[in-house]
């Protein structure tokens, strides 16, 4: 057995663990990243990228459908699942070598295996459960990432129960389908599936859909989504999943306390996450846990002295750009590095990747309110924007809430064409901390979509244009 120093280890090469690990060999350190399976983390191999991958084909499939509006007219248009799924998973693979690449240029040395801490600084590297190598660093920083949550009873058996990565490789489209959880993953799954043909239901404990955006968003979501087939189910209940060979009946909850069972060929389970916390060897530190996930200050330190936790495994936002940007932080901070600041979550924007899509950043208009700010709250809908109409996606809207007395944008939220790319620039706004005024006399280009989100400015102070 072989046992080698580093400055730095990382644990998992998600997208906060190779950011961290790059970011530090920048910074001079000498660093080693431990990862047991893919390089690229979950986001990469099995969640945001082949996820946008196979909603890519169903936006491909849906203009196909609707070409006639655009003066084409295409026949018989076939669906090959199989090449879909082999093309989101080519793109996973391409990225994964990528990523191997970037580390290799960086000099970050990789450790393939589990990596189990050992106290003092020290890990050990695990394959098939044996010690190969143990390691120590100064500094180590644990980013293993997340994993689906299971309901007791209703665990994905990627049969007729499916997690979201049983659902990236489906080999059929199922003639019904049940979602439950109406959260970013939920409502993609919801949307490729419903574009491709299933009768999709949504089932969601909250009252509402995708609850985290704000309530105005919501309710276009929902209104859109059953526009387009699927039937929501809010403020339900799932009490139970009984698997037959003629396919999985749920028995929900309804909000007046009766019960109805739906029948669906297969379920996905998009009911939320628990942070990889097992097997890490955290009981030989101080590290503490709750509710699966690691308690870190504002620095991202544990209560260990050197080990430092990130992304996922340190809470919400679950998104794989605040485990990037944490990482970062982490490093920097650990470095020395001047002028490194905290974290401010509520500026990092929230995106989902159905259709319509769906964006936001910031407070929404009913979090501002309970926070004690005055608001004024500007709308602009994208049926009055030139170039949603040219494209042929004029619904959704704009919406952005300001501090009345200060002026300070609080919160931006989008449903609507491209708002996943249109998001940064409010997202910039907030970093930079500008006011109405700043927004009110920056130029935007015309014809775009971002002319939208100027018209949502002027209407927060009575002065919008088109209309």
């Amino acid at each position: 057995m072989s046992a080698q120093e580093f400055d730095l280890v990382v644990v998992g090469g998600g997208p906060g663990g190779y950011v961290a690990a790059i970011r530090a060999a920048q910074l001079g350190l000498n660093v080693a990243l431990v990862e047991r399976e893919h390089l690229g983390g979950i986001c990469l191999n099995w969640g945001c990228i082949p996820t946008k991958a196979l909603l890519r084909s169903a936006e491909v499939y849906h203009l196909a459908k609707t070409s006639e509006q655009y003066g084409f007219k295409i026949k018989d248009i076939e669906i090959d699942l199989d090449a879909i799924v082999k093309r989101s998973r080519g793109i996973a693979k391409q990225l994964n070598a990528g990523v191997g690449h970037l580390l290799k240029k960086n000099k970050v040395e990789v450790l393939t295996g589990h990596a189990r801490l050992l106290g003092g600084g020290r890990l050990a590297v695990e394959v098939d459960g044996v010690s190969v190598m143990e390691v120590s660093a100064k500094n180590i920083i644990l980013a293993t990432g997340a994993r689906a949550r299971d309901l007791p009873g209703m665990e994905a058996d990627g049969n007729q129960i499916w997690s979201y990565r049983h659902a990236l490789v489906a080999d059929s489209i199922p003639k019904r389908l049940l979602v439950v959880g109406s959260g970013a993953i939920g409502i993609e799954f919801a949307s490729f599936f419903n574009e491709l043909g299933s009768e999709v239901t949504v089932v969601e404990v909250l009252d509402r859909v995708l609850p985290v955006e704000d309530e105005e968003i919501s309710a276009l979501a929902h209104k859109a989504f059953e526009k387009q087939g699927m039937r929501l189910l809010t403020g339900v209940q799932v009490k139970g999943l009984e698997k037959a060979a003629a396919g999985v009946t749920a028995s929900i909850e309804m909000p007046d306390g009766t019960t109805e069972g739906i029948t669906a060929d297969r379920v996905i389970m998009a009911v939320g996450i628990v942070g990889n916390v097992e097997d890490l060897g955290l009981e030989n530190t101080g590290v503490e846990v709750d509710r699966t996930h690691v308690v870190v200050n504002q620095w991202l330190a544990t209560g260990e002295p050197g080990v430092y936790a990130i992304g996922d495994l340190a809470g919400p936002p679950w998104l794989a750009h605040k485990a990037s940007h944490e990482g970062v932080i982490c490093v920097e901070k650990i470095a020395g590095v001047p002028d490194v600041h905290p974290l401010e979550a509520m500026n990092i924007p929230g995106c989902t990747y159905c259709h319509p899509q769906i964006a936001s950043v910031g407070l929404t208009e009913a979090a501002a309110v309970a926070a004690g700010h005055k608001v004024r709250v500007g709308r602009f809908p994208f049926i009055g924007n030139g170039k949603a109409i040219a494209l042929g996606d004029p619904e959704g809207m704009i919406k952005t809430v300001f501090d009345e007395v200060t002026g300070e944008l609080l919160g931006a939220h989008m449903i609507g064409p491209e708002v996943t790319e249109l998001i940064q620039g409010y997202a910039v706004a907030r970093s930079m901390e500008s006011t109405e005024a700043e927004l009110l006399h920056t130029v935007f280009p015309h014809p775009t979509l971002s002319e939208a989100m100027h018209e949502s400015v002027l209407d927060a102070m009575g002065r919008a244009i088109h209309f």
